[in-house]
């Protein structure tokens, strides 16, 4: 059981990401736009744990978050250049840049310092980690090389500014979300 911790985009940058999925897609290419189910949007995500069990942090959780006023006035953010992760047997995720500021560094410390405090035990992936995360907003899985000049001739790679307006918490097993701000 996967469980991860994710921030959500105001709608404006949220339909600008969905067009890209669709312009991927349109142009039979790999998109995150195939998948239909009802939790997926674009989305940042700020801790995954392999084994699950994050839900015990949730009132910690929202508190951070309530500090920060995401639901209410959100943290301002900019969608940067496209990014490649991975590359084994030859696919990539395609994704874009989350530019890292010092706010959302800082509240991203925050969850992590809130999941060690209400989960001293919790095992968080190392990608996920301060010191170790890249922020960004999947656009596509399973991308080959011959596929990716194409993908990139399509999607929009303009900085896009944005604000995170809500988080969640996304339980793999389950396939269910529970909002946190």
């Amino acid at each position: 059981m996967v469980q991860s911790i994710e921030l959500l985009l105001d709608d404006d940058a949220e339909a600008a990401l969905r067009a890209s999925w669709t312009a991927l897609g349109a142009a039979g290419l790999p998109s995150l736009a195939t998948h239909t189910g009802g939790s997926n949007r674009p989305h940042v995500t700020v801790a995954v744990a392999d084994r699950g069990g994050l839900e015990g942090a949730d009132p910690a959780l929202r508190a951070v978050l309530e500090g920060w006023g995401i639901a209410v006035s959100g943290l301002a953010g900019m969608v940067g250049a496209p990014l490649l992760f991975g590359g084994r047997r030859a696919r990539w995720v395609l994704a874009r840049q989350i530019v890292p500021s010092r706010p959302l560094v800082t509240l991203h410390a925050a969850v992590h310092r809130a999941l060690q405090l209400r989960l001293p035990g919790v095992e968080l992936s190392a990608q996920t980690r301060p010191d170790g995360w890249t922020p960004h907003v999947t656009l596509a899985r399973r991308i080959d090389a011959e596929q990716l000049a194409a993908a990139l001739a399509v999607v929009t790679t303009e900085p896009l500014p944005f604000r995170f307006r809500g988080a969640r918490r996304w339980d793999s097993t389950t396939r269910t979300v529970t909002p946190l701000a």
